[in-house]
């Protein structure tokens, strides 16, 4: 990438002074420090003891240091390359350490700086912050009883230390766990008053089974994997010396926890699973339910509005309440200066700049959208840019829904007229209301000309939804759309069944707008994957691309691979049957091929660079020399932060601002967008990374394409939090991994019906 070895920083835009969540590194030990590796006989597994059996030495290494569990790292040598010490546990068993060393490092090192996030953690402990999970919390935030659940908010910290364009900075930012004030075995005993004894393990299962508990005795969390009915707390299980213990014995023992009801089944969990990881071994913990809380919502909170209002009022921070938390926070760094690590007392400022609105073009006018990054208003009464007529349309509705079957089709006549569809009746069905009620009628109605089904449900049950989706992907292939009967039931019933309507049109093949890019030949690629944590199917990788000039046309396609795979391995044959349909669509190929590749972390950038985008560029080069490509990937999950500054109060910066400056790294072409607007709590940037690039984008131009493709998400007349084909991918992958778990018909891979 020559085109930006001299700068990669953008011109276009209005400078705007902006403060971020970081802190410079003014002060950090400027000596190599040194590192030894450190081995315990017999091998001792938990981190604790680990830690507690080598502070038994620590004059002989001094308090200055810093500790990982497997490595220790000084600012001084030891006397001796390799030293065996002997340390003693509790209960008076010898272990022996050996510590050896490894390599010097430099204090701006990747390695180095590793280190240094571990000491920031230790100060964390130092001022009695509560570790749950990787991250520290200190203050709890007493909630009221919210649907018969008691709730407690604790508000934590998280931080990194990492190099970037100039300086090491510290990334500061506040989080939130929200616990509930209730043990696994009070939800199961619910769960059993208020269901059939036959089917009662089998909606324990439903209902746990994927969702994050906590133990207070050691404030770790875990995924519940399954409940093992067949265990209780009497049973015993083999300690790490060979020898038999209850479960009751061992918690009293190792915990302090007295187990009082000897019935309750245990729950399983496989242990830490991570993306990309198939192929490792995890250990399987029994877990007891009246020592574990539950975490999280239940789905009647979330239902609730009054609920999430007030949650939302205590963890979503405006831009100054984040500011003052965060340097209230920075004011505690005693353990630091040990190692002569000092922090500005100030926030980190920046320049960024706010790109104009993109030109958004939508029946015969051209609109951009507000401050806000909306255009709802703008466009109200405006024909769509390619309105399908609707003429056969299915409308199924379950029993006590004819008032809203009813409702929904006059709703409908009203809105597609001025939207300039032209719509027939429909033919109405009524049936039964479960699942299998909408697809046995299905299967009668064979009409080759059917545009649409509409399925009205008596409720919100997945179980219900999946299975039509599934039918009406796979099976019997037409769009559709579920609607809860609730929904139609709304005070403001006819802006929701105006935004069906445009979906509707979107699934059929129609278009709402399109947004003025200004350039030419250029296919749109975005592509996300799926991973089902909760029950370890096989993983679902989106491919979505653009097939015409004007970015209203689309092609998907779904790659099911092995559990936890994230790289893709049949882009080649998803990239060709793309640029089939383009040429259908357009006279000649594409020039270019950008690809905006979203859920990859850091460490995948390699392995990205050498599969995915090798297999797009080896395919291309096999068609035309002349092809370009460009390949972009793009993080939402990140925590940096950044607030403009008016007078001496902070807000959220305005969609499209740009930041490519400061915070950027060194080795990388990368800079990050704000592009769309939250009502409450501080906007989270999206960070983009160009990884590979053949076309020669200039900072100015890819920027100001990334802005333009979040404009293009037919779902809302607003900018997005990414470019729409990243989060077309995104739907798809996720609709088919949730609900289809099969590969959806092919007659469908030019619509979008995954919306």
């Amino acid at each position: 990438m020559m085109h930006v070895k001299n700068s990669k920083t953008g011109s276009e835009g209005k400078v705007v002074q902006l403060i971020a969540n970081h802190f410079r590194v003014i002060s950090y030990p400027q000596g190599v420090a040194f590192k030894y590796n450190v081995d315990y006989k017999p091998d001792v597994e938990a981190g604790n003891l680990r830690q507690i059996l080598l502070n038994q030495h620590i004059r002989k290494f001094g308090e200055c240091h810093i500790f990982d569990g497997n490595s220790l790292l000084l600012p001084r040598p030891l006397r001796e390359r390799k030293v065996e010490w002997v340390s003693t546990t509790e209960d008076k068993k010898i272990v022996k350490i050996v510590v050896e060393f490894s390599k010097e490092l430099k204090p701006t090192s990747p390695d180095c700086l590793r280190f240094y996030n571990i000491l920031f953690r230790k100060t964390f402990k130092e001022l009695n912050l509560k570790q749950i999970g990787r991250h520290y919390y200190t203050k709890k935030i007493p909630l009221t009883e919210h649907r018969g659940t008691r709730l407690e908010i604790w508000r934590g910290y998280v931080t990194s230390i990492l190099q970037y364009e100039n300086s090491i900075t510290l990334c500061a930012d506040v989080n939130h766990k929200l616990l509930r004030i209730e043990t696994v075995y009070d939800f199961i005993s619910k769960i059993q008053a208020e269901t059939d004894p036959e089917n009662c393990k089998e909606e324990v299962a439903k209902r746990l089974i994927g969702s994050i508990v906590l133990t207070k005795y050691n404030n770790r969390t875990y995924r519940v994997d399954g409940i093992d009915w067949g265990q209780s707390p009497l049973d015993t299980f083999n300690k790490s010396d060979g020898t038999k213990i209850t479960y009751i014995d061992y918690y009293k023992q190792q915990h302090k926890e007295i187990i009082t009801v000897m019935t309750q089944p245990l729950l399983v969990s496989q242990g830490r699973w991570k993306k990309g990881q198939t192929d490792t071994q995890r250990r399987r913990i029994l877990l007891i339910p009246q020592l574990c809380y539950m975490t999280g919502l239940t789905d009647e909170i979330r239902k609730d509005y009054t609920s999430m209002k007030d949650l939302a009022v205590k963890t979503k921070l405006s831009p100054e309440r984040r500011h003052d938390a965060l340097k209230e926070f920075m004011k505690t760094q005693a353990l630091l200066r040990l190692w002569d690590f000092k922090f500005d007392s100030n926030l980190l400022s920046l320049q960024g700049r706010v790109l104009s609105n993109a030109n958004i073009f939508q029946g015969r006018r051209m609109v951009q959208a507000n401050a806000s990054g909306e255009w709802a208003r703008e466009v109200r009464g405006i024909p769509l840019l390619s309105p399908v007529p609707l003429h056969s349309w299915l409308l199924l509705y379950g029993r006590h829904c004819f008032a809203q079957a009813m409702t929904l089709e006059e709703h409908l006549r009203h809105v597609t007229a001025p939207m300039g569809i032209t719509m027939r009746s429909a033919i109405m069905i009524e049936v039964a209301g479960d699942a299998n009620s909408y697809t046995d009628i299905l299967k009668k109605y064979t009409r080759s000309a059917l545009q649409m089904v509409i399925c009205i449900l008596p409720t919100d049950d997945k179980r219900t939804y999946d299975h039509i989706k599934k039918y009406l992907c796979t099976t019997f292939p037409i769009p559709s759309q579920c609607v809860v009967k609730r929904t139609i039931e709304k005070v403001q019933a006819r802006t929701i069944i105006t935004k069906i309507a445009q979906q509707m049109n979107c699934k059929m093949g129609g278009a709402l707008w399109k947004v003025e890019t200004n350039v030419q030949r250029t296919m749109f690629i975005g592509i996300d994957c799926f991973h089902d944590i909760v029950n370890r199917q096989k993983s679902i990788a989106g491919f979505v691309a653009s097939t015409n000039t004007e970015l209203t046309k689309w092609y998907s396609e779904c790659v099911i691979q092995d559990t936890g795979e994230e790289l893709v391995k049949e882009l080649r044959t998803c990239l060709k049957a793309a640029l089939d349909v383009w040429c259908e669509n357009e006279s000649s190929m594409p020039r270019s091929i950008i690809v905006y590749r979203d859920g990859v972390g850091d460490g995948q950038l390699q392995a990205l660079l050498d599969r995915e985008a090798r297999q797009m560029s080896t395919y291309l080069q096999a068609i035309s020399n002349n092809f370009t490509l460009a390949f972009i990937v793009v993080k939402k999950r990140i925590n940096t932060r950044f607030f403009l500054k008016r007078g001496s109060y902070f807000e959220n910066p305005r969609p499209g601002t740009v930041i490519d400056l400061e915070l950027t790294r060194s080795e990388w072409y990368d800079f990050f967008i704000v592009s769309q607007s939250v009502s409450e709590g501080t906007v989270t940037p999206t960070h983009y990374n160009v990884i590979y690039d053949t076309i020669g984008l200039r900072p100015d131009t890819v920027q100001r394409l990334t802005y333009c493709l979040c404009h293009m998400y037919y779902n809302l007349p607003g900018t997005i939090r990414v470019p729409a084909p990243c989060h077309y991918a995104h739907k798809l992958a996720y609709l088919v991994g949730q609900s289809i778990c099969e590969k959806p018909n092919r007659s469908l891979s030019t619509l979008l019906f995954y919306l």
